[in-house]
């Protein structure tokens, strides 16, 4: 079978003095996702997953619309931030210097999931998809954190912090899990559906 790990779209800011920030998509986000949804429409997807989180929900929703398939939520796919009062675009973080950008880089926040745990529920979750959709592909679409720590996985590598790549927004790495238990890396940081649309993909790429 074949996982289609997506990173969700742009969200908006939102810095809250309690309770979870859970972003909605940017008007940029929004933009992103029908694009995604456009690209991957030809493809046969059997299957699409979603984190709980807004951002996510809201950029699987046009791929559900194209593909005529139900959202199916997967709560442990959520990102290690998903408790955060605050949610700040890493690349707002690097352009004004805030000393919030290494605490996040670190997977250290007060508010972040303890990092065993987050590990430890994403990887049972993955082979739970895997297990029940022999033979199929399946979108996931979720969060850098989580794309980071399962390519991570399947490369052998281990993990410090959320990641050892930048997920460009609606990225898409595809991992092919075989029935004996091999997984292998088809590709990492899919980004043709944005390339010259002018909108925004990440850290260190622009469509």
């Amino acid at each position: 079978m074949e996982l289609v790990l997506i990173r969700h779209a742009l969200p908006v800011r939102r810095e809250l003095e309690t309770g979870a920030a859970d972003p909605e998509l940017s008007a940029d986000g929004v933009r992103q996702a029908v694009l995604l949804a456009e690209y991957l429409a030809l493809e046969q997807i059997d299957v699409v997953y979603s984190s709980p989180m807004r951002r996510a929900r809201e950029t699987a929703q046009p791929l559900c619309e194209v593909l005529g398939l139900s959202m199916q939520i997967e709560p442990d796919v959520a990102e290690f931030d998903q408790h955060s009062s605050e949610y700040i675009p890493i690349e707002e973080l690097k352009a004004s210097g805030d000393p919030r950008l290494r605490e996040f880089l670190l997977g250290e926040g007060e508010e972040f999931d303890d990092r065993d745990e987050f590990r430890a529920r994403v990887l049972t979750s993955m082979q739970r998809i895997v297990s029940n959709h022999s033979g199929q592909r399946v979108a996931v679409v979720c969060h850098g954190g989580v794309i980071n720590l399962y390519a991570g996985d399947v490369l052998g590598l281990d993990v410090d912090g959320p990641g050892f790549f930048y997920p460009n927004y609606t990225s898409i790495t595809r991992v092919a899990a075989s029935r004996s238990g091999v997984r292998s890396i088809i590709t990492l940081n899919e980004t043709s559906h944005l390339r010259h649309t002018g909108l925004p993909m990440g850290l260190f790429q622009h469509g």
